[in-house]
């Protein structure tokens, strides 16, 4: 059978609001969800289907959770939240650990997303006001806030992505050109030109390939998805769309 099977049994604890982010671990034996109402985040073991949910971490997301990522070793579980300090992380090991301590400088508005490299040795997290994008190192919790990038994305963070090299990072944001690519080095390089043609409006979206090739942005607007060829050295960056098709917009406020 090809595509969608018959659907999976509701968890047995349900959540009780919107759902605004999930993840599955790496090793594909968790699954967290990021939403609404307090406690902001659950997750449950999954083996073909939803376990017993685990306890609530001990310290609670601060607000409504927005973003949800798992380390690609499992160690840990990051959640991007509309409020103060807007970003929370934990240990991860079949269950929340103890809160890490927050970043020395917190991002400067709501968190909508969170993205770790691949490697493990970096944090990132689009959000709601300038610098719009904020990076850290990582090594079991946060290290000093990178620089700025030198070119902002030119309005609110929805998305932040990294290629599974962890050689470039992209933010999906709200003003033209919709989309921002930056080369990545233990902090941002210098901005990729834009696509020569632009999303049609703000970027809700962003997701590299896993083999690093392409790109695609999910939009506001007509048709509402836009993919391009990627690649990150050469002065390759996102070039011409190769793929649109459409895809129902997904608000963040």
């Amino acid at each position: 059978m090809a595509g969608f099977g018959t659907k999976y049994s509701n968890p047995g604890t349900p959540l009780t609001n919107i759902g605004r982010g999930v993840a599955f671990t790496s090793a594909g034996d968790a699954i967290a969800i990021a939403y609404s109402n307090s406690p902001y985040i659950a997750a449950y073991p999954w083996s073909a289907g939803f376990g017993t949910k685990y306890s609530n971490p001990g310290t609670s997301p601060s607000g409504t959770g927005y973003g949800v990522a798992f380390t690609s070793a499992d160690d840990a579980i990051a959640v991007a939240s509309n409020s103060s300090p807007r970003i929370q992380a934990y240990p991860w090991s079949a269950g929340f650990g103890t809160k890490y301590s927050n970043p020395g400088t917190l991002p400067t508005g709501p968190g909508h997303s969170v993205a770790f490299t691949a490697a493990g040795d970096a944090i990132a997290v689009a959000h709601s006001t300038s610098p719009y994008v904020s990076a850290y190192p990582w090594s079991a919790g946060f290290g000093t806030k990178y620089s700025n990038p030198g070119t902002l994305p030119s309005g609110i963070g929805n998305r932040a992505v990294f290629t599974a090299a962890g050689d470039a990072i992209a933010v999906a944001h709200s003003g033209s050109p919709y989309v921002s690519a930056y080369p990545w080095s233990a902090g941002f390089g210098t901005k990729y030109s834009n696509p020569g043609t632009l999303p049609s409006n703000t970027g809700i979206g962003a997701s590299f390939s896993s083999a690093g090739d392409a790109i695609a942005v999910a939009h506001v607007g007509s048709p509402y998805v836009s993919a391009y060829p990627w690649s990150s050295s050469g002065g390759g960056g996102i070039s011409i769309p190769v793929v649109m098709h459409h895809l129902r917009q997904q608000g963040i406020s």
